[in-house]
């Protein structure tokens, strides 16, 4: 009987995990959805566009859940509107195993250290490693700081303190971004941005 039973949920178990595997997507397809995304951020999910975030590296739940706030309209974005509202659940699914799997981009050469030293005392004031990790690599739902656009950061701060940006984690980043001054955001920005 516990022969049969053990058999029997080894059966089970094996079918489970087979089951993502069976519906895992083409990756041709995949690739020609990201073709897309391409065109604003950048081969390879490394934007080479002012105030356009790069993708690539960032956690897969965060970037699923970016789309979905972006198709429900919870975010707004004008360019991103009209794509999110075309994607499926299954697309939004791959588009993050896709992005999350590519190679981050890296900080550029730092040539303002003393900036970098104060961002890095704001970042520690602020306890932004306790979200977004001590790599600023981001987890979960959580963004990957490291290595970002300056500009981008800089903007994400002043849409976060302005209100205008919501989502995963409104609340805290709202009143984190509330308080700072313009001296910190510049700062923020360009420690985040040359992380390496």
């Amino acid at each position: 009987m516990r022969r049969q039973f053990a058999s029997l949920a080894i059966t089970v178990l094996a079918t489970v995990l087979a089951v993502p595997f069976a519906r895992a997507a083409d990756p041709a397809a995949i690739k020609e959805k990201a073709a897309v995304c391409a065109g604003c951020h950048g081969e390879n999910g490394i934007s080479q566009t002012e105030n356009i975030p790069s993708i690539a590296g960032q956690p897969d739940q965060f970037l699923q859940w970016q789309l979905v706030f972006f198709r429900a309209g919870s975010r707004k974005n004008d360019q991103m509107q009209p794509i999110a509202e075309e994607i499926t659940n299954e697309d939004i699914r791959n588009l993050g195993a896709y992005y999350s799997a590519l190679t981050p981009p890296k900080g550029p050469e730092d040539k303002d250290p003393d900036l970098s030293k104060k961002g890095a005392q704001a970042a520690v004031g602020r306890r932004c490693a306790s979200c977004h990790t001590d790599t600023y690599a981001g987890t979960k739902a959580v963004a990957r700081l490291a290595g970002q656009r300056e500009e981008y950061l800089v903007k994400a701060l002043h849409d976060y303190k302005a209100g205008q940006r919501v989502g995963g984690g409104v609340a805290a980043m709202a009143d984190i971004a509330y308080s700072l001054s313009e001296e910190e955001i510049t700062a923020l920005a360009h420690y985040l941005a040359h992380l390496q």
